[in-house]
């Protein structure tokens, strides 16, 4: 594809979707708008007078000089519009997760790869500077050898009733745990609970534990006191927090570790040096994600490493959920 303007249809104006609105057209051409909603499509038509808004799904691919299409409508539908957009020739920027099963992100990847389409799951954190600094200081050893990790992700609401606290908010925190350590876990473990809808878990425990050893843990859930999203990453020779609820200080780096056996009693001496916060910049992560997935139409989906990243995870996801549901 040249590097001219890439013409985008949107389907999906829900809260989340008005962002990517917002940001693909500003980046590209937003020539397509549709949801079933009329009164949300009536809203998005007023403020994007250029894009044709539709009820259609059909309607919006059948337009052959659409570019790529953008899938941010419920869950449950986001594997089967991302089928049909991949298969009507379009490159395909879909919201997390893109599937609910790993066979059906595995026939959507092999697609993408048979048509030569970008397939893009929508993992908005890796995106986030505050979490590709995470990933500096892990690549450049200056943790020492990473032991563990766990993420805290909780609130009191947004409550779901067609997804639990695993596939709403752990697909978040999971996504960027498999991408920090580059592996694909051996064991995973799921327990919760669903204390307001049947069959809907409000709070989930989870753990991973990876060939290299290294382990990590979520605590997700809509009923708690505190808003958190915070991820710790341990090493051997320093700690470090990313916090995305604090405005300023996104990463804080301790120089904290274990140090040496103490002659007495067993226990182990502590090493404490300095903690600082390193400068992170204030890009909002959609918009450098948006730009990612669109520099990728334009020169083309390489190794399609995205999508082989949203495959790990759903494969993740599904067998928590196994675990969750004690099969």
């Amino acid at each position: 594809m040249s590097s001219g303007t890439i013409r985008v249809g949107q389907a999906g104006l829900g809260n989340w979707g008005q962002n990517l609105a917002r940001n693909f057209d500003d980046l590209a051409e937003l020539a397509w708008i549709c949801d079933t909603d009329d009164e949300l499509r009536a809203r998005h038509a007023a403020r994007y007078p250029g894009a044709r808004a539709t009820g259609s799904f059909d309607e919006l691919l059948a337009d052959e000089l659409l570019d790529a299409v953008v899938v941010a409508t419920p869950v449950p539908t986001h594997y089967m519009l991302a089928r049909r957009a991949l298969d009507a020739g379009k490159h395909v920027f879909v919201e997390k997760p893109p599937a609910m099963r790993h066979s059906e992100m595995a026939e959507l990847l092999d697609l993408a790869r048979a048509r030569n389409l970008v397939l893009m799951p929508g993992h908005l954190l890796l995106y986030h500077p505050g979490v590709r600094k995470l990933k500096e200081l892990i690549a450049t050893g200056e943790l020492g050898e990473v032991l563990c990790v766990y993420g805290n992700r909780q609130n009191l609401g947004v409550i779901r009733s067609h997804e639990n606290a695993l596939w709403s908010l752990g697909v978040h925190d999971l996504s960027v745990i498999l991408w920090l350590l580059g592996e694909e876990p051996v064991e995973t473990i799921a327990l919760g609970r669903d204390f307001l809808q049947p069959g809907v878990e409000d709070v989930v425990f989870c753990y991973l534990r990876f060939p290299s050893g290294r382990v990590a843990h979520m605590h997700l859930s809509w009923l708690d006191p505190h808003k958190m999203r915070r991820m710790t990453v341990v090493g051997k020779e320093r700690m470090v927090v990313f916090d995305d609820m604090e405005l300023e200080r996104k990463i804080t780096v301790y120089e904290k570790a274990p140090w040496e056996p103490a002659e007495r009693y067993g226990e182990w001496t502590t090493r404490t040096g300095d903690i600082y916060s390193p400068k992170i910049p204030i890009d909002e992560p959609l918009r450098l994600e948006v730009s990612h997935f669109l520099e990728l139409c334009r020169t083309g989906p390489g190794d399609h490493r995205e999508a082989v990243d949203g495959l790990t995870v759903v494969g993740a996801l599904e067998r928590l959920t196994e675990s969750l549901h004690g099969r």
